[in-house]
């Protein structure tokens, strides 16, 4: 496994990318808007997804602002095999909290299991 991407819901997607592209020095990996399902998902970092951990910037279309707190989304690791990898999770005592199968609004296969606070992680194929 590697880490992938840390997520965060912003408010003002062009207000966000200025921060991390112009002010932190980032770069604008990829962008893609999700019109069925009403967001827009901005990958920005220092070097390629392929060699490093990246921020993914969520921006859900009809919320402008986030209190502090309910903004995090979820740590993203890389895994070959998501279904064996959940069943690997499940037999160690892990609670997997979405199922493993494609994403609702493409057809990247996930899951996501939850940490003891709570706190979600992502699974995505990297086969």
């Amino acid at each position: 496994m590697r880490l992938l991407h840390t997520m965060l819901r912003v408010g003002d997607l062009d207000a966000s990318l200025h921060f991390y592209t112009q002010v932190l020095g980032m770069k604008l990996l990829r962008k893609q808007d999700f019109p069925t399902g009403k967001f827009t998902l901005a990958f920005v970092g220092y070097g390629e997804e392929s060699d490093t951990a990246v921020i993914e910037l969520t921006h859900n279309w009809e919320t402008s602002s986030y209190e502090l707190g309910n903004g995090y989304g979820h740590i993203a690791l890389g895994v070959n095999d998501v279904y064996a990898t959940c069943e690997t999770i499940r037999a160690a005592g892990g609670k997997i909290v979405r199922e493993a199968g494609p994403m609702m609004h493409g057809t990247t296969v996930i899951a996501f299991v939850e940490d003891p606070d709570g706190y979600k992680i992502e699974l995505i194929g990297c086969e």
